[in-house]
C-alpha cells in the first residue's frame, strides 16, 4: 500500500511538472520586429488574461508620403484605411496551445491576416511563425526591447543639456 501511494505521488508530480512545462512562456513586453521597422507591445488579454494581444507602439517610419501618420492604407475594408498604424492591433486574443500561442496576425503592409504561432525562445527572443492559406509560410525572430515609455524616458534624459551656472557678474561703477 505504501509503495503504491508513493508511486501515485511520484506520477502525479511528474504529470504536474510536464503540464507546467507545456504551458507557453509569457511573451508580454515590447518586441522589435526582425526587420527593425516596428515595435509591438504584447499584453495579456481575454478571459482570465489567459490570451495575448499585441499592438504597434512604434514605427521606424511613422509618417506616410503626405507627411501625416502612416495609415492602414492596404486594409481590404475601405472604412479602416485611415486608421493610424501606431496603435493598431496586430495580434488579437491568441490562445495558449502547448508551448506557444496561436491565432491570427494582421499584416498592415499587405492588408492580410495570417495564421500565426508565437513562442518565447528566451527572455530576449520571440519566434513568430505564420502561414497564409497553409501554403505560404514564413518565420522570424523578434527581439525584446525596453517599453516605449522607458525608451522615451531614456532619450529625454540623454537629450537634456546639463545646465551650468553662469558666472555672477558685478555691476560696474
Amino acid at each position: 500500500m505504501r509503495i503504491a501511494l508513493r508511486s501515485a505521488l511520484i506520477l502525479a508530480a511528474l504529470g504536474a511538472a510536464s503540464a507546467a512545462s507545456a504551458a507557453p512562456k509569457d511573451p508580454s513586453g515590447t518586441w522589435l520586429t526582425e526587420d527593425g521597422r516596428a515595435k509591438v507591445k504584447i499584453d495579456r488579454c481575454g478571459p482570465g488574461a489567459s490570451n495575448i494581444c499585441g499592438k504597434v507602439v512604434w514605427l521606424k517610419s511613422p509618417t506616410g508620403p503626405g507627411g501625416g501618420p502612416r495609415t492602414d492604407i492596404k486594409n481590404p475594408d475601405p472604412k479602416k484605411r485611415s486608421r493610424p498604424v501606431i496603435g493598431l492591433t496586430l495580434l488579437d486574443n491568441l490562445k495558449p496551445e502547448e508551448a506557444k500561442y496561436s491565432g491570427e496576425i494582421y499584416n498592415a503592409e499587405e492588408g492580410k491576416m495570417y495564421s500565426v504561432s508565437l513562442e518565447r525562445e528566451s527572455a530576449s527572443e520571440l519566434s513568430i511563425s505564420g502561414c497564409l492559406l497553409k501554403v505560404l509560410c514564413g518565420s522570424q525572430t523578434w527581439s525584446r526591447v525596453p517599453d516605449v515609455n522607458q525608451q522615451a524616458a531614456i532619450s529625454q534624459a540623454a537629450a537634456k543639456p546639463t545646465a551650468k551656472a553662469a558666472p555672477a557678474t558685478e555691476p560696474e561703477d
